[in-house]
């Protein structure tokens, strides 16, 4: 037994219980082993396996990469480590191709300038929570819809729309909303299971609404501008806020949830309410407005968001240097997981294209599609049920550069093909089995997922209906981009 193996075996050893000792799970463990090992002792292990890729065929351990992906994503493992692990297979097993290139791609794929956008937006938003804004904003909701029935319910999906523009993450608000609105919804005498389901939903909006994480990623996959992408989810988001405003009207009014208040606010009242949540409201503008007159990019936009964030903080005298710290802390970890993705993801785009798998899918759904809504309508069930298994960011990465291709052949525009797609993603997030905003509501507010499920069927209807408009009806998406933009 040579050193370098000796070396590497008690390595993994070491590495074995620090991850047991973190509580990692036993299969996460087995699989970063296996990578240490497989990665040290890579010169005499990749011949004998080329021999066995050489026997299987080159289209086997593809597909085995594939099968290994798609099975470790449905075992929970995190999402990049099973990326990675699918790729890895193919580079091991598939003579000819040099191993360096694996760690090239995973390198350069998160090279991007565009993508710095995601960390200074993610950053912004954090500090904004800090910073007392969303009290501010939330009053100014209440105030707003305080007199329609199910005025909480009425104020939970408005503020996840301003919010929307302000952090960027569905996630963030919908843990922050649990926290902050379910309990004193139950109190009013919401039930448990609708105000869970209010809460869930209207996140969806935050993707959608600039600057939305998802766009950010799309935008930089898609090679789509960023600004068109932020001026159409003005539109899509306004919209979908307004379908759940009035669904929630409707059955607030049969089941008798009650407005906040029944007096007609003065202006003065509205002013008071208006004033301290002013500042807040004007970042969306800023970053449209500087997006479009070309004073700075959709990167520079987030560092802008950061600076005004601070500013407001300082303004509010409620920013303090632990809650920069803690802001800083969770922007690194948010942003981590979401470089991690795109890294091991640019990997596996990397063998799909060397594959030719785009060209060969792009024939094939051009053959069996007659006319660019028939591919809509396959796309927008196949992303669907992908999304309910799949979390959103890593399907875009892997399937965006399969399908915007196909989109352009069929002559579908780019900006509306992008909103259909981020909306069909957001559907998966609030969809079972594993759904992320419905477990990550459910275990702020202790709803049963089968409960909240039964109480969310009016919500997907109007969903379904909401995701038609968009594909049927493409002024919907590209009206407010070519006013503004021309074209």
């Amino acid at each position: 037994m040579n050193t370098t193996l000796i070396i590497s075996i008690a390595a993994a050893v070491v590495l074995a219980v620090l991850l047991r000792l973190l509580k990692r799970p036993w299969l996460f463990v087995i699989l970063a082993v296996a990578v240490l090992l497989v990665g040290v002792n890579i010169q005499w292990v990749k011949p004998a396996l080329e021999q066995v890729g050489k026997a299987l065929g080159n289209n086997t351990v593809l597909g085995i990469s594939a099968v290994a992906m798609l099975v470790l994503l449905f075992l929970k493992v995190p999402v990049f480590v099973a990326v990675f692990g699918g790729s890895l297979i193919y580079f091991l097993f598939n003579p000819g191709i040099n191993q360096i290139i694996f760690g090239q791609k995973a390198v350069t794929g998160t090279e991007s300038p565009s993508l710095l956008a995601i960390p200074f937006f993610v950053c912004a938003g954090t500090f904004m929570n800090y910073s007392g804004v969303t009290n501010r904003i939330m009053n100014f909701c209440s105030a707003v819809t305080g007199r329609m029935p199910g005025g909480l319910a009425q104020v939970n999906v408005l503020l996840s729309t301003l919010m929307g523009g302000l952090s960027g993450s569905n996630l963030a608000d919908a843990a922050m909303e649990a926290k902050m609105l379910v309990p004193e919804m139950e109190k009013q005498g919401f039930s448990k299971e609708f105000s869970s389901v209010v809460t869930a939903a209207s996140a969806m909006i935050t993707p959608l609404i600039p600057p939305g994480i998802a766009m950010i990623l799309y935008g930089c996959i898609a090679d789509v501008s960023i600004g068109k992408l932020f001026m159409s989810g003005i539109t899509v988001g306004g919209s979908l806020c307004i379908g759940m405003m009035i669904l929630v009207h409707f059955i607030s009014k049969k089941r008798g949830y009650l407005p906040i208040r029944n007096k007609k606010l003065t202006g003065a009242e509205f002013w008071s309410h208006l004033r301290p949540a002013l500042l807040p409201l004007c970042l969306p503008i800023i970053i449209i407005g500087g997006i479009r007159l070309g004073v700075f990019t959709a990167t520079e936009a987030g560092a802008i968001a950061i600076l005004y964030a601070i500013i407001l903080g300082l303004l509010y005298h409620e920013l303090s240097f632990k809650g920069i710290l803690q802001a800083c802390k969770e922007t690194v970890c948010t942003t981590g997981g979401i470089m991690l993705i795109v890294s091991a993801a640019s990997v596996f785009s990397w063998v799909l294209t060397k594959e030719r798998i785009p060209q060969q899918l792009t024939e094939f759904i051009v053959s069996i599609c007659p006319n660019k809504y028939a591919f809509l309508i396959a796309v927008n069930i196949f992303v669907l049920i992908v999304g309910m298994f799949i979390e959103g960011n890593a399907t875009m990465i892997v399937l965006v550069p399969l399908l915007a291709p196909i989109a352009r052949q069929y002559g579908i525009d780019e900006i509306q093909f992008a909103m259909i797609y981020i909306f069909n993603n957001a559907i998966g997030a609030l969809s079972p089995p594993m759904g992320t905003l419905m477990f990550v509501t459910c275990s702020v507010t202790g709803c049963k997922t089968k409960t909240f499920m039964k109480e969310a069927i009016p919500f997907y209807l109007l969903l379904v209906a909401l995701l038609m408009l968009l594909t049927f009806c493409p002024p919907v998406t590209t009206a407010i981009v070519k006013l503004t933009y021309g074209g």
